[in-house]
Formats: C-alpha cells, structure tokens, sequence
C-alpha cells in the first residue's frame, strides 16, 4: 500500500509547519466543514484517529459498563475494543459472506434488555444494509453507531454511510482513499452529542461565561492541523480518487470471474463502493497464507483483510464463543480471506499482473 501523497499535499503541510500553528486549529476547522460540507450534516468533529472517534461516540452516547453493542463479529479488532474499553460488551454477529457486512437478519435475535447501541460496520467501503438496520434499531430504541472507517464517499441509495446513525465515524489511515497518516472523523446531525464530542476529545474542556471549565474527564484526542491540511489537500481530488479505485476494481472483476476457487466480493447496485480493499475469499482446497507467500516471493504484497474478533485470543479467553458455530461466515471471511493490492498509485497495467499472477497460482 502506497498513499497517493502529491506534491501539493507535501506543500499544505511545509505551510502550516512553518506557520508554527500546529495542533487542532483553523486547518482543522476548514476540514471539519468541508466533511460536513460533502455529507450534508451538521457537525463533522475530527480527532486523533477513526479508533479515538469510536472510542468517544460511544462514551458520548452514554454507553458503559453493563451495557451491550451488537457489532459484526468479522471487522478490524478496534470496533470490538473500543467497547470494552468503556466497560460495555460486544454482542457478536456474524456477516453475510458476499458482503462482508453484518448479516441484517442475526441482529434482531442479538438483541436483550442490556443492549443500547448497533455499531454496523461498512466493511471494505462498502454500505452495509444500513437504512433497515436503523428501522430495527429505531423499534427497540437502540442507537445506530456507523463504523464507516474504510467508507467516506460510499452510498447506499444515494445517502452517504456514517450519515444514516445517530453518528458516523470515519477514518484517515494510511490504507484509506486520503490520509492524514493517523486520524479521523465523526459526524452527526445532533447538536447535544457534538458539544459532548467536541468536549471529551480535548480533555473535558469547555467554554461556559467567557471561561474555560474543565467539564468531563476527557482525552487529549485532538488533530493536529498539519494532519488536517493535508487531507484538505487531497480531499480536492477525493471524487476522482474514487472513481480510479472504482475502475481499478472493475479490471480485477474482469480478470478473476471466471476463476472457480476465489469468490469474488459483490456489490449490490444500489450502493457505491469505495474499494478500501479487494477482498476475495478462497476455496477450501487453496492454502491462503502459502499463496499469501507465493505471491510476495513474486513481488507482491497481500494480507488477509480483517479479524474474526471473537476467535482472537483476547476475546477467546474472556468469552470462550464457539466461531465455527455462531460465526461461520466470519471464520471463513478470516481464514479464507485475501486482499489483493488496490490503490490510487497502481495502474491498470499492475491490476493485471497481480491478476495474472493470482491465476497461474491457483488454477
């Protein structure tokens, strides 16, 4: 993975280094807005990082200890942490296989007395059944977190995910469309639940009668303007990244259909994706980490492409979750799972070959 840094991104930051202004300031603003701006919401807050925007959405939302969170049970291992970090625990649900998303229909079986809040996951970039999710969390009263860290941009029926919640929250590491290096970004139309966010991300700090109160105990989880300049700078080319990643998919969709041992990831046509990664699972006569190594010795690099959270080992002591029975679809997606490199410096040319080279492996 290459970061697609310009020239004009390097000078943003040189600007704002040599201004001397460096933390949480007017770049961080200008960027907040045009995310709020691009989103049609009200408040874009901006953070540390997407784990730091997890982190206070939940705690903003009032979620604790004794609470439960259904999230998908296949995602990066951060939307599962985050909610134990605020003493709640995570109620596992396992993903629809061609999706890689929360299976809509597991949820509602999920659901008890103790759980307060849905943190669906855009998995890859892609919407997962997001509007029915908030129809299901709107009959039981529960709030509707968007964990849409790979899916700034991406759509479901037009609207834009981490806009569909009571807050969305987006990320801007090295592996996303545009980055910041670290970083990221939460969004809501709720006026009291900004205050708080804005609130808890600079040590509780608030400014009542002219003076500031520290009102929370809150995190120093602010951005810092460089970071922030620099996604300005590529969020001015952020639509035409993402119609490249969207043509660079297309060359690998063309290239692998007919390959009978990988499933390819599908996507409905009601949804735009945004192709954070390509990720395809294997048959279960192909050794995924020997083709893994196979292609390095060949030059290049994939990885699997998230974690079947309840089968790591954290979550296997404390909770004991037999994987292969509740979350085979999970299992499969992380045993079986291989992203393919995808990304705004490649060219068709290199799709090509990793394609070519992915066949003659396995065929």
């Amino acid at each position: 993975m290459v970061p697609d840094i310009q020239q004009q991104d390097i000078d943003a930051v040189v600007t704002v280094l040599q201004s001397g202004m460096l933390i949480q300031g007017f770049k961080v603003k200008e960027l907040e807005n045009n995310i709020a701006k691009y989103l049609g919401v009200k408040h874009a807050i901006a953070a540390s990082s997407g784990t730091a925007t997890l982190h206070l959405a939940l705690i903003a939302s009032g979620i604790g200890k004794g609470d439960e969170v259904i999230v998908p049970a296949f995602s990066y291992i951060a939307t599962a942490n985050v909610v134990e970090l605020v003493g709640a625990k995570p109620i596992f649900v396992d993903i629809d296989i061609n999706s890689f998303n929360i299976d809509k229909n597991l949820i509602e079986q999920a659901i008890t007395p103790r759980t307060k809040a849905v943190m669906p996951v855009h998995e890859f970039g892609l919407a997962c059944d997001i509007a029915d999710i908030c129809e299901l969390a709107k009959k039981y009263d529960l709030q509707v977190i968007e964990d849409a860290a790979c899916a700034l941009g991406a759509t479901e029926n037009g609207k834009f995910t981490g806009t569909f919640g009571n807050v969305g929250s987006f990320s801007f590491h090295p592996r996303k469309a545009i980055t910041s290096g670290e970083g990221g970004m939460l969004v809501t139309n709720d006026d009291e639940l900004a205050r708080k966010l804005r609130i808890l991300r600079n040590h509780g700090i608030d400014i009542q009668n002219g003076k500031m109160e520290f009102v929370e105990a809150g995190f120093n989880y602010r951005m810092t303007d460089f970071q922030a300049t620099m996604v300005n700078s590529q969020f001015q080319r952020f639509e035409t990244i993402l119609e490249y990643k969207n043509k660079l998919a297309d060359v690998y969709f063309n290239c692998l259909k007919h390959l009978e041992k990988i499933d390819l990831p599908e996507v409905p046509g009601n949804k735009r994706h945004t192709w954070q990664s390509f990720h395809i699972v294997l048959d279960e006569s192909t050794d995924r980490d020997e083709l893994i190594a196979t292609l390095l010795k060949q030059g290049i690099g994939t990885n699997y492409g998230a974690q079947c959270m309840p089968y790591q080992k954290y979550f296997q002591e404390k909770y004991k979750l037999p994987c292969e029975t509740l979350f085979p679809n999970a299992l499969r997606a992380y045993e079986k799972g291989v992203v393919l490199p995808l990304y705004g410096t490649l060219t068709k040319n290199d799709i090509n070959l990793v394609a070519d080279k992915l066949k003659n492996i396995i065929t």
